[in-house]
């Protein structure tokens, strides 16, 4: 089966959170995360790369090493060290590291203090008041895992938006290339954009005798046949990811693009309305009676309830509909609005490139400007600057900013916000730079008056410019500070 870079990406993420529990060199454990993230960015597919007899070693992060790895994942669709990895460690350890919250040092804890096996385990341990009795952890943290481990049973899966795209977008090239097959379209939340899909919705038209669903079901990265029938079917690929088929006849197109694309909230706005107009609105089209007056686009679709086209990106039902009424839509933002970016990393701490080399790319994408914003000294895992270390790479920037036309460079800075509301670096350090990014990375745990607290209080620095990723949310592993 094809192997994808988040598929290379997910299993040298596993590979650093067995790594990290089995306590190996933290170097190791950074090159294998650095080498995911890379992978799980890169534009171009891996597979393609390869066959341009393209060196990995030109990556960031990838040496001989990592780079033999990625070739083996692509020719085998798995990785020796991670299969060895297995061996050394119980299943449930994999499962485990699913739960938000659960990162590989408390995985490992709580394997080693309570030889936890199972989920139901982890679960009767919490229940059992057996968790906070672990060294690091306490009554609030149980609380939490137990949550936790509750919502993980009762919740379907979910998958990042990025990782998703990457599966729907090869899927529908190969259906692209089936005779007799017109258009193809993703629809659902995939095309609302929405941070994470629970499945992939794909409206296809084509003539006649088309093979379809043929094709559709026999696709080599399908595992499982959960229905087929003449219009419909539903097949779940290799990567667990459930794809949902539709077959359309052109006629129908915009409205069965409008109807599987969703939100149900949404479409049951605008089927209200059209029936106060004497309509009615389904997959096939747009009806008064038993004509059909619209359907072939979702213009039309909009247009025959008296509305406006409407950005799939809009469509949850949150006041777009009432925008739409009185001409109020917001334009979305395209990548040629952009100006600038005020929040980025270069490898002088976890980032990947030097500073010259992203001036390089902020240039070709017409940027007028940037700022650096390392992390601070705080992290330590990703090498975060000290005092020392910002004022030299703020003098680089002066140096470098004396060359540019065109472009600015900005000082900044990705500052620690501690857990008493002051900041990793001090402010004599601080006034020297243009703009300073706040930032949690700690303490996630904390009631929702102090966190609040710590936050304003930070906030109220004098040099405080940018609070970053305000609630500390990261998807599939950490849920949003209280």
């Amino acid at each position: 089966m094809p192997v994808h870079n988040a598929d290379i990406s997910a299993i040298f993420e596993e590979i650093a959170d067995l790594l990290e529990i089995e306590a190996a060199n933290p170097f190791r454990i950074r090159a294998y995360r650095k080498a995911a993230r890379i992978l799980n960015e890169l534009p171009q597919d891996i597979r393609i790369l390869l066959k341009q007899n393209f060196s990995l070693t030109q990556l960031p992060g990838v040496g001989d090493d990592l780079a033999a790895k990625i070739v083996e994942i692509v020719e085998s669709g798995s990785c020796g060290l991670l299969r060895r990895l297995h061996k050394e460690l119980p299943p449930v350890i994999t499962e485990l590291l699913h739960i938000p919250g659960l990162g590989p040092k408390r995985v490992k804890a709580l394997y080693h203090h309570l030889d936890v096996h199972t989920l139901e385990q982890l679960h009767r341990a919490a229940q059992d008041g057996l968790i906070r009795k672990i060294p690091g952890f306490g009554e609030k943290t149980e609380l939490n895992i137990l949550k936790a481990v509750e919502s993980h049973a009762s919740q379907a899966r979910r998958f990042k938006l990025a990782t998703t795209t990457q599966y729907a977008n090869a899927l529908i090239a190969y259906l692209k290339e089936i005779p007799g097959v017109l258009q193809v379209t993703a629809a659902g939340s995939l095309r609302r954009m929405r941070e994470t899909v629970g499945d992939i919705d794909i409206l296809v038209t084509a003539t006649e005798h088309a093979p379809v669903m043929h094709g559709f079901t026999t696709y080599d990265e399908v595992t499982q046949v959960l229905s087929v029938g003449k219009t419909r079917a539903t097949v779940v690929l290799k990567c667990k990811i459930q794809v949902d088929l539709r077959v359309m006849p052109e006629t129908s197109y915009g409205a069965a693009l409008h109807y599987l694309t969703g939100s149900k909230a949404h479409n049951i706005a605008i089927r209200r309305i059209a029936q106060k107009l004497g309509l009615k609105v389904n997959e096939y089209g747009v009806f008064k009676a038993a004509t059909r007056i619209a359907g072939e686009t979702e213009d039309s679709v909009y247009g025959a309830v008296g509305l406006p086209y409407i950005p799939p990106e809009l469509r949850e039902d949150r006041g777009e509909i009432e925008a739409a009424m009185v001409g109020k839509l917001p334009n979305l933002v395209q990548i040629t609005d952009l100006r600038g970016d005020l929040h980025v990393h270069t490898k002088a701490s976890d980032g990947s490139d030097s500073i010259q080399d992203m001036v390089e790319a902020a240039k070709s994408l017409g940027l007028e400007y940037m700022a650096i914003t390392e992390h601070s000294r705080h992290l330590v895992m990703v090498h975060g600057l000290d005092a020392n270390g910002l004022l030299r790479q703020c003098d680089e920037i002066d140096q470098i900013n004396s060359t540019l036309s065109g472009m600015t460079l900005l000082k900044g800075i990705e500052v620690d916000i501690l857990e008493d509301g002051s900041l990793d670096l001090p402010d004599t350090i601080l006034k020297r730079l243009d703009l300073v990014v706040g930032a949690v990375h700690s303490k996630f745990n904390l009631s929702r008056a102090k966190q609040t607290e710590r936050i304003l209080r930070a906030m109220e620095r004098p040099h405080f410019t940018i609070l970053a990723h305000p609630t500390g949310r990261l998807l599939e592993n950490r849920p949003p500070m209280m």
